[in-house]
């Protein structure tokens, strides 16, 4: 890593407490042990996918700071898979020392493109989410298997330009999108959703994704009513990647099993530890 091309990371801490519910944007290994020496650990970097937002891991980066790692959640534009990786990188550039790239479902799609080429990422962590393959789609591989109840899902808002965002209908965001999670918890979860473009969708990926030569860990949500989970084996099978199946999961497994999900980061972290 050449000290030019990577800047220190000076942000503390941003928690944010609204409604009764932590918002954590970034956090340092520092806030998390007294006297302000941080842990030797790799930064866990959070990318969310579609129709969600950063505050969805609120409580994985709670276990992930108790256990003494830095971690930044990043803001994912959802506008396409080519700039929203961009912005990622950007983000990776400003971190000094290894990191632990996560993602989320379309947000698999952006870090398989943005970590290409950056020797910092020591692991690529899939949360339900896409592995594309060179030239695919976050739409084709949802078709892939039979199974996704997205395209019955989806509501359309046409924008200026031409583009059009998605978003999960609410009235079926919990059935569909997060059926393990509590229905009052998902009814939050629905009216705070961040829409997606159809275009990243249907955005092929950029040739040689990063999980060709970096370490993979994909955790597979076993009753995903988004991504087949039978869509989910095949990707993670075809990248190598480490596995774990939660039995009954819904899409959302991150937020329906926090501990689980921090649990399978913090295993990436250790067996790629420099």
């Amino acid at each position: 890593m050449s000290a030019g091309r990577k800047t220190v990371l000076t942000a503390a801490a941003t928690a944010v407490v609204a409604a009764g519910a932590l918002s954590v944007f970034a956090v340092t290994a520092a806030d998390a042990h007294p006297g302000g020496h941080p842990a030797k650990k790799p930064t866990i970097v959070l990318v969310h996918g579609a129709f969600a937002d950063s505050s969805g891991f609120n409580a994985v980066t709670q276990r992930l700071v108790a256990d003494g790692y830095p971690v930044v959640a990043a803001a994912n534009p959802l506008r396409g898979v080519a700039s929203d990786a961009a912005q990622v990188r950007a983000l990776l550039d400003s971190i000094d020392g290894p990191i632990v790239l996560v993602g989320h479902s379309y947000g698999g799609n952006v870090i398989s493109e943005a970590a290409t080429g950056d020797s910092d990422v020591t692991a690529l962590v899939y949360l339900a989410g896409y592995v594309p393959e060179t030239g695919e789609t976050a739409a084709a591989l949802t078709d892939k298997f039979p199974g996704s109840t997205v395209g019955q899902s989806l509501k359309a808002v046409p924008l200026p330009g031409g583009q059009t965002d998605l978003s999960i209908d609410p009235a079926v965001f919990h059935e569909r999108f997060a059926g393990d999670v509590p229905a009052k918890d998902a009814a939050l979860y629905a009216v705070a959703q961040r829409p997606v473009t159809q275009a990243a969708l249907n955005e092929p990926a950029a040739a040689n994704p990063a999980w060709h030569t970096i370490p993979s860990y994909d955790l597979i949500s076993g009753a995903d009513k988004i991504i087949p989970p039978a869509a989910q084996r095949f990707m993670a099978e075809r990248a190598h990647a480490k596995t774990e199946v939660v039995k009954g999961a819904s899409h959302l497994v991150f937020v329906s099993h926090p501990g689980t999900t921090a649990a399978f980061i913090e295993k990436a972290a250790r067996e790629t530890a420099r």
